[in-house]
């Protein structure tokens, strides 16, 4: 009989982030900023007015999903503008949004 391969335990330190990933893609606000920047790089007034929400609720929100390195940002002269740092969730998320689209 053959031995069963062993299994590799998370660490806590990749169960911590994986968590705080999906926690991030299960707020409704984060998902609509993701998505927006997904398609274009944009300012804080830019996301804001595209939503329709309170400038403070975006700068939470990007300061949440900047944490867990899934925004980045650049400043010019007074503006920063945000965009997409991490391919691979975004890639979980568009796939998301396919599968919810079609079911």
């Amino acid at each position: 009989m053959d031995e069963l391969p062993k299994l590799e335990e998370l660490d806590e330190e990749t169960l911590f982030i994986v968590s705080q990933t999906f926690k991030a893609l299960s707020d409704p606000t984060r998902i609509r900023i993701l998505h927006l920047l997904y398609q274009e790089e944009l300012s804080v007034n830019n996301i804001s007015e595209a939503l329709h929400l309170r400038q403070s609720t975006v700068s939470h929100q990007l300061r949440f999903l900047k944490n867990l390195r899934l925004v980045k940002y650049r400043r010019e002269g007074t503006s920063i503008y945000y965009s997409i740092d991490d391919e691979h969730v975004m890639d979980v998320l568009k796939q998301t949004i396919d599968h919810a689209q079609h079911h």
